[in-house]
């Protein structure tokens, strides 16, 4: 979120968005989803409630959603689409929790087309790097 935004208001429940890691937005951005350019001015919400995008994350840490909509339901989907999902959602979730304390600039935050997230150097890194500034876009 910008330095000057704390952050948005869900357009699902209208509570406030308290933080990334609770925040649909950035997980679509660390998926690739969501360009950079677009964060300021696309919707936001809690990743709760957006149920179909939840019901893919399988960690401890976060409370299982399910969906209603029979159709949309990955109790109903094809089981080979479902497993991709829950491996590709998890691995940005959990990136995304990750990414409050690594000091990672804002532009490095997405994970690459296999899910792996490599950094400015374009070589697989691990969750600590550099406490680079965040891009002046968005300073305010």
């Amino acid at each position: 979120m910008a330095k000057c935004d704390g952050g948005y208001f869900c357009y699902g429940c209208g509570e406030y968005v308290e933080n990334i890691t609770v925040s649909e937005l950035y997980l679509r951005y660390v998926m690739r989803e969501v360009a950079y350019e677009k964060l300021l001015e696309t919707p936001d919400g809690h990743i709760r409630c957006n149920e179909n995008l939840a019901q893919y994350i399988v960690d401890d840490r976060f409370e299982p959603v399910h969906v209603d909509e029979p159709k949309l339901a990955k109790a109903n989907l094809d089981p080979a689409f479902v497993r991709a999902e829950e491996e590709r959602v998890t691995r940005a979730w959990r990136h995304l929790q990750a990414l409050p304390q690594s000091g990672i600039p804002m532009r490095e935050y997405p994970l690459d087309e296999d899910g792996v997230w490599r950094g400015a150097s374009g070589e697989q890194e691990s969750d600590e790097t550099s406490s680079a500034e965040e891009p002046s876009a968005f300073e305010c």
